[in-house]
């Protein structure tokens, strides 16, 4: 599917990288959504000045080169028309990806010119994982059961969690 700019808004996934917040200072946006977002397009991609990120109606858009994202708060990003990907429930073209040293997890796509060794999941499996393994990174109550250390638990799990279809309680219960 090639994506321009009457049709990138229709169920897609896609990483803008971070741009400068004064680009629309000299521009006229092409587009103006309800929400308030600001659309800029060229010929190769499309500029988005917008406070939500993460779930966009009914697309999945992240901005790179943010720590820490604030909703609400306003970010610039690019992405070209090449960087939209058909959203839906059945392709699996997403995996997880863990920073065990800062305790974050993040879910990727699959470039389809590189050959990938990862698990594959769904979009929408990949976002309950998230969730589950975010939560193990908080939270502390569940690990007062086992006899080993906690990190080395928790990373036990996770590793587990990113290269399985098993449940989390099947995970745990195997350990």
């Amino acid at each position: 599917m090639k994506y321009h700019k009457f049709n990138f808004y229709r169920s897609t996934y896609c990483e803008f990288e971070m741009q400068k917040i004064n680009f629309f200072d000299d521009m006229k946006a092409h587009f103006q959504s309800k929400s308030g977002s600001y659309y800029y397009y060229t010929e190769d991609g499309v500029f988005r000045y917008s406070n939500h990120w993460g779930r966009v109606a009914n697309c999945r858009w992240k901005i790179q080169g943010i720590e820490n994202y604030k909703n609400q708060k306003y970010y610039v990003g690019y992405a070209n028309w090449s960087s939209f990907y058909p959203l839906n429930s059945t392709d699996k073209v997403f995996y997880l990806e863990v920073d065990y040293t800062k305790a974050k997890a993040s879910i990727k796509r699959v470039r389809s010119d590189v050959e990938s060794n990862q698990f594959l999941m769904t979009s929408e499996f990949a976002h309950q994982r998230l969730k589950q393994i975010q939560t193990l990174f908080k939270e502390y109550k569940w690990a007062r059961y086992y006899e080993e250390d906690i990190d080395i638990l928790r990373k036990k799990i996770i590793n587990k969690l990113i290269t399985t279809n098993k449940t989390l309680q099947q995970v745990k219960l195997e350990l």
